[in-house]
């Protein structure tokens, strides 16, 4: 592939990388601004779901009422890696929409991972002003912490790819030359 059509097909897509990350922060601005009573229900039902689920995947014999205490009781966990998980995506598609720039692989992560935390300061600051919920460094940081782990989740990723594209092109070039 030519050097120009491999620039305009990261250029295409970067944009649309982009346009998927500001659409992400909008998910996550939604979520920030619902109530304590709204998101706390929504997390709620969610770990409620996982434990009756993991319940019946493997035919654990528990009843309601257990499911709501085991519910209850890791609803904190959950929502801390929806965190984790939700500002990892947002890491990875403002990586994406660097992929039109002319960075190495890690400065382009760093990028990413910066403008990231710096949504998550900004989405903290926004729950100041939501009924029931707070700005917290905590959550700042936690967010921080998915947005490292996915970064390297990725850039590791990326590296194992190359290696097996490169392993497969090292061995396709080793069978026509033994021809």
């Amino acid at each position: 592939m030519s050097e120009t059509k491999r620039r305009d097909k990261a250029v295409k897509w970067s944009s649309i990388a982009g346009i998927l990350a500001i659409i992400w922060m909008c998910v996550i601005f939604s979520f920030s601004a619902q109530t304590k009573e709204e998101s706390g229900a929504v997390s709620e039902g969610f770990s409620y779901r996982m434990v009756s689920t993991t319940g019946l995947l493997f035919h654990l014999h528990i009843d309601e009422e257990q499911i709501r205490t085991i519910a209850r009781a890791i609803e904190g966990f959950v929502r801390k890696c929806a965190h984790m998980a939700e500002f990892a995506i947002l890491g990875w598609l403002l990586y994406g929409w660097l992929c039109g720039r002319q960075l190495t692989r890690l400065r382009r992560a760093c990028v990413a991972a910066g403008l990231a935390i710096l949504y998550a300061c900004s989405d903290e600051f926004h729950q100041l002003f939501v009924k029931g919920r707070a700005g917290r460094v905590s959550d700042v940081l936690i967010d921080s912490i998915g947005i490292v782990l996915g970064m390297v989740f990725l850039l590791l990723l990326l590296r194992f790819v190359e290696w097996r594209l490169e392993r497969r092109r090292r061995k396709k070039g080793g069978q026509t030359q033994s021809v």
